[in-house]
């Protein structure tokens, strides 16, 4: 979608609601579809502390599931009942939040487990630009967005002091490689490991030819590498190789990427399910990982979004996968007396909304309001934070200390906290020598979701 369209899109938003509040229109023009492009990047003077609410800072493990596409907030995690809800959707009221638990009945299960952030709102409303600031938490055309690396890598690097000599996966594991950002400027250890899940695992962790014949080759290939001058890439090039021949030929890391076909089966038998049983693995075995991405396509609905290709095929997937993901992980033993869920912060988003009204093809289309949902890593369950306008259009209670619309930024910034991370970190290590931020600008996490 082109500027002018972008444009034409907000201009019809605005005139399908002449009358909305003050408040609601400034927040629609602060969206910035020009000025918050333009604006420079913002330093803080000085990294502050984080300020930790009850919770904060106890999720060892980040499970993120990058909804690309963009789910439909009305008809999941935002729902409106209308004339347009299908009968089968079933909706029901916990807790005092609607949900459609016949489209989602194992997440309306676990509702004690989540909360839905329901006053998300994106900048822009093209695919790839946001896909990439979800990812990155700024702006990918600004100073910094074309070097930043991905918020996994700097969790990765982050907790990289706490690894111990047996942990030898990544710290960064990301399943699908569509639209992934990589680790930017930063070491390439850090960057995502990315890999596709299968009941038989990772054929690349062997050799076809053989254990021997594998370590014969790489120590030759540490010989060659020794021998006479060294270039700058040679230090980078062999910490890769190092970190890539640690995860060979070691039974526990082949059995965290294994899983059996009952477990495919109760997760759904799809790529999203299968991710979401290794994320499970990785987070139990506690092999280095510490950082895991699922990027789960297929939510761009912009016609025939009640047929059985539409959100129902997407919506149940992900309704399988991740109600699993949530109850198995809430099950299994941690440290402290704490579960592995009380140790993970999982974050399901999507980059943008979906239109409240119906277009001519019987879809939605692009929106700048949306829904997170948050479970585990120290997250109060059972609740939703923030509402929209009766009609779904605009957020009418942003339901958090800032008071005002969560951006990527705010979610980077709510990830980094939740895993003891300063939010406010500026690295002085850029190619560019501006200062690189973790969340820029006025970011800051939603302490409401702990609390």
């Amino acid at each position: 979608m082109g500027a002018a369209q972008q444009t034409g899109i907000y201009l019809q938003l605005l005139e399908m609601n002449r009358v909305v509040n003050r408040r609601i229109f400034f927040e629609l023009a602060g969206a910035g579809l020009a000025g918050y492009f333009l604006q420079p990047p913002r330093l803080s003077a000085q990294p502050k502390p984080p300020q930790m609410a009850p919770g904060m800072g106890s999720a060892k493990n980040v499970i993120f599931i990058l909804l690309a596409g963009a789910p439909s907030q009305i008809d999941t995690f935002d729902l409106r009942v209308g004339p347009w809800t299908p009968a089968d959707f079933r909706p029901v009221t916990i807790n005092g939040v609607d949900f459609p638990e016949g489209l989602m009945p194992s997440l309306a299960s676990q509702f004690s487990r989540f909360t839905l952030l329901r006053s998300c709102r994106s900048a822009a409303l093209v695919h790839s630009l946001v896909l990439t600031w979800s990812q990155i938490a700024r702006n990918p055309t600004s100073a910094t967005g074309r070097i930043a690396p991905n918020i996994g890598s700097v969790v990765a690097m982050e907790l990289e002091p706490q690894r111990r000599p047996d942990q030898k996966l990544p710290g960064f594991v990301a399943f699908s490689p569509s639209y992934l950002v990589r680790g930017g400027y930063l070491p390439g250890r850090f960057g995502p490991f990315a890999v596709t899940a299968s009941p038989g695992g990772l054929t690349t962790l062997v050799n076809t030819d053989g254990e021997s014949a594998f370590s014969d080759r790489y120590a030759a290939l540490q010989a060659l590498n020794g021998a006479g001058t060294r270039r700058p890439d040679f230090d980078e090039m062999a910490d890769l190789y190092s970190t890539a021949r640690g995860i060979m030929y070691e039974p526990a890391i082949d059995a965290a990427f294994r899983f059996s076909n009952d477990d495919r089966n109760r997760y759904g038998n799809n790529a999203f399910g299968n991710a979401c049983i290794v994320a499970r693995n990785l987070v139990h075995a506690e092999l280095g990982t510490r950082y895991v991405q699922i990027t789960f396509d297929g939510w761009d609905h912009h016609a025939n979004i009640y047929q059985n290709n539409g959100i129902y095929r997407t919506a149940r997937q992900l309704d399988t996968g991740l109600a699993n993901l949530i109850a198995d992980l809430a099950i299994m033993p941690g440290s402290d007396g704490r579960s592995r869920l009380d140790e993970t912060l999982i974050v399901a988003k999507g980059e943008f909304g979906r239109t409240a009204d119906l277009n001519s093809l019987g879809g939605r289309d692009h929106y700048f309001v949306h829904t997170a949902l948050f479970a585990g890593g120290g997250v109060r369950g059972g609740q939703a934070i923030g509402s929209t306008t009766p009609d779904g259009r605009f957020i009418e209670r942003p339901g958090w200390t800032a008071d005002r619309p969560v951006t990527p930024e705010d979610i980077a910034a709510t990830i980094y906290s939740a895993a003891g991370i300063n939010h406010a970190t500026i690295r002085r290590d850029d190619p560019q020598g501006i200062g690189f931020e973790y969340a820029p600008g006025p970011a800051q996490p939603v302490r409401e979701l702990f609390q």
